[in-house]
């Protein structure tokens, strides 16, 4: 009797273990779809750029473009999503060149050219080593905003919450990975997974001007977690309902943002 309940409890630790490590999988692979492979580069749609390489913190080496302006005042972070890599967000660098503003796109460790396998740990590392970057080429924090799309957004969030920058423009993002996983997996206790991507608490002590921007048809992320992380933020913020699906809505809304965004980049100036 005593041997047949330790055999069940043995197999009952197997089975729990087996699932633990799935579980981990699991969560890996829906935070992160690095692609190494580089489609396009800037000069593709007649952006002059910087092939840019630098040291993360924890020593491994990591690859970004930092793409000039005439006369630019401010110069952009850009944090990416969890998918592809810097060569997928071409559009994007030439929509904010085109809004008089120098970009430096990076990708983190495991993603295009970059060292290193992705973790959110990582994430926070890279992070502030591109800020460490950018302040190394003389780029002041008064002159610097923040951009971060989707998953990017907890990263440019964390960054903004500890480093100074002038501005914070969060797009289609989420207010912690708590929520996601009520979200995307509602069967299971968020506290399984190991990820916490927590921009709710942060957002709620970043002080300088915020563009929160959400489409009220994204299937990834539920529009009501753009809007909670806008209903937590602390003052001067600002909402900019847009349309479109998650991957889609920069193109469907281009133009909506291009006003948007050009006035919110005016005003930071006055």
């Amino acid at each position: 009797m005593v041997l047949k309940i330790i055999w069940q409890i043995f197999l009952i630790t197997i089975a729990l273990g087996f699932l633990f490590v799935y579980l981990r999988y699991i969560e890996s692979r829906s935070l992160f779809y690095p692609q190494k492979e580089i489609d396009y580069q800037p000069k593709d749609i007649g952006l002059d750029f910087e092939d840019v390489y630098f040291q993360s913190q924890d020593g491994l080496k990591l690859n970004g473009w930092f793409i000039p302006a005439n006369n630019a005042q401010y110069a952009v972070i850009f944090t990416h999503g969890n998918a592809g890599n810097i060569s997928h967000r071409i559009e994007k660098l030439k929509f904010f060149n085109n809004l008089g503003c120098n970009v430096f796109i990076f990708d983190y460790r495991g993603y295009g050219k970059s060292e290193g396998k992705p973790s959110e740990k990582g994430l926070y590392i890279d992070t502030k080593s591109a800020y460490d970057y950018l302040l190394s080429r003389r780029i002041i924090p008064e002159k610097l905003i923040g951009y971060g799309e989707s998953l990017g957004g907890a990263f440019i969030i964390d960054l903004a919450y500890k480093n100074k920058m002038r501005a914070l423009i969060v797009d289609s993002s989420f207010t912690n990975a708590a929520d996601m996983v009520r979200h995307l997996y509602q069967f299971l206790p968020p506290w399984i997974f190991a990820s916490r991507l927590e921009s709710l608490s942060k957002i709620k002590s970043i002080n300088i001007p915020k563009l929160i921007i959400h489409s009220r048809n994204d299937e990834i992320v539920p529009y009501k977690l753009g809007q909670k992380l806008y209903d937590t933020a602390l003052q001067p913020k600002e909402f900019l309902q847009i349309r479109g699906g998650h991957n889609s809505c920069f193109f469907e809304s281009e133009d909506i943002l291009k006003e948007k965004i050009a006035d919110f980049l005016k005003r930071l100036s006055e």
